[in-house]
């Protein structure tokens, strides 16, 4: 039998050493190395595996290399198919992460249900019972006799599974639970993850079956494991928003097959996960009146316009320093838009408390949005409302100017579509993108766009 050897692995960035160190000196992680036991004969064991398939090829020049077709099927839901880039590509290996509770194996049982109408599926769980999976299922009405559901956390066994079944789509929940009997390591630590997650590509690369597999994320909301997990598989989905709302955003980090921009909006019912058509609607205020600090802003998520409604509130602060809270928002883009306020326009935010939140749950990132946080700070500061029926759009520099932002054609059809009557840009604006009836007005400067407003 080969001599075991152990060293301690760092389970952020897969730094070995010799001895426990408390800080990773390669990724700077303190308290994340973890003792991992292996054979000096491991290696050449897994590479004479017949499961083990390596990809061989020949170099050739690009310009004789065949162009493949790639033939997408449905997953059963639009707003995935949509997040795809159009569908699910046969053979690609896809992450789903999220945090717990929030909709991650509801949303494969569900996808499993519909793809197996058309050919059979497998559904390896090392987390729940198949009792446990089946009363979900009855929850989401999902009954297919080409659904198979095996509980196991050896990798191995699941194989067989596989092998036997030859499912079309396979879903392993979660990655960081399934194991190989031939490391010693404890499921979930690096070396099993990586592992895992390398067989079951090559499998998937040679079969064309398609896998989909599981993710637990950290208390920082990063995918647990090592990083080459994330560059390991073609398509990287994430799940956000709060568990305590009926909403979810699934967004795109990473795929081989499509943009990387999308997000898909869906609401967590009894049914299960129910895409959403008209996202805008969840992200606007109901009140028929106009409130001080309130604004709608435009967000372009991908290919796709969100209308959102931004609330900001300012208030005397009894404190020394006074806070700054930011919910959807960067705080240091919050503290820079600030900065423009009282340099430009003069207005003083000195012992006042800020409070931004963005209704819905959304993440605001574009500049985009500056435009009109910055109105309703300063509408807020006044304490008077800002017109009703208006959408701001615009970036803004550090000398108060308002800078153009691109696909302007696509949010004025989405603003045009919800009934709003006027638009507020930059004067820099193409003209030839302008279409519709809404009532545009073009500024240079942050000071124009109070004056319009306020």
């Amino acid at each position: 039998m080969a001599k075991s050897q152990t060293v301690f692995s760092c389970q952020n960035c897969g730094y070995q050493s010799a001895k426990w160190l408390g800080k990773c000196p390669d990724c700077n992680k303190w308290n994340s190395f973890a003792e991992e036991t292996y054979q000096n004969q491991e290696t050449a064991a897994r590479f004479s595996d017949p499961k083990f398939i390596t990809l061989t090829s020949e170099a050739l020049p690009i310009s004789q290399v065949t162009s493949i077709s790639v033939d997408r099927f449905s997953s059963g839901n639009t707003e995935l198919d949509r997040l795809l880039g159009g569908g699910v590509v046969p053979g690609s290996l896809i992450l789903l992460g999220g945090d717990p509770g929030i909709g991650k194996s509801t949303l494969v049982l569900q996808m499993l249900g519909a793809i197996s109408k058309l050919a059979p599926v497998l559904y390896v769980s090392g987390e729940e019972s198949a009792s446990q999976i089946k009363l979900r299922a009855e929850r989401l009405g999902v009954k297919s006799d080409q659904l198979f559901v095996l509980s196991e956390n050896n990798l191995r066994k699941a194989l067989e599974a596989v092998e036997k079944i030859k499912p079309k789509f396979l879903v392993v929940d979660s990655i960081q639970t399934i194991f190989l009997p031939e490391f010693e390591s404890a499921p979930g630590s690096l070396t099993q993850v990586r592992e895992c997650a390398g067989k079951l590509l090559y499998l998937t690369k040679s079969t064309g079956m398609t896998t989909c597999l599981v993710g637990h994320v950290t208390k920082e909301g990063m995918i647990a494991g090592p990083k080459v997990l994330e560059h390991l598989v073609d398509t990287v989905l994430y799940f956000e928003g709060d568990k305590g709302l009926a909403y979810r955003l699934l967004r795109t980090n990473k795929n081989r097959f499509g943009s990387t921009n999308e997000v898909g909006v869906f609401e967590m019912a009894r049914e299960g996960l129910v895409p959403i058509q008209n996202p805008s609607a969840l992200f606007l205020s109901d009140s028929a009146e106009a409130a001080p600090g309130s604004v709608v802003v435009s967000s372009l998520e991908g290919t796709r316009p969100f209308l959102v409604e931004v609330q900001v509130l300012v208030t005397s602060s009894n404190l020394g320093t006074p806070r700054r809270v930011a919910l959807g928002l960067d705080n240091n883009r919050l503290s820079i838009l600030v900065a423009i306020l009282e340099k430009i326009v003069g207005l003083s935010f000195a012992g006042q408390d800020i409070f931004v939140n963005v209704v819905g749950g959304l993440k605001l990132s574009e500049p985009a949005c500056d435009l009109g946080i910055l109105a309703a700070l300063a509408s807020s500061h006044r304490g008077k409302p800002l017109k009703r029926g208006t959408v701001l759009i615009g970036e803004t520099g550090l000398s108060g100017e308002v800078r153009p932002v691109g696909q302007i054609d696509l949010r004025l059809a989405e603003i045009e579509r919800l009934g709003f009557e006027r638009v507020i840009l930059s004067h820099k604006t193409p003209k030839t993108k302008l279409k519709g009836k809404l009532e545009m007005h073009f500024v240079k400067d942050v000071q124009e766009v109070l004056e319009i407003l306020l």
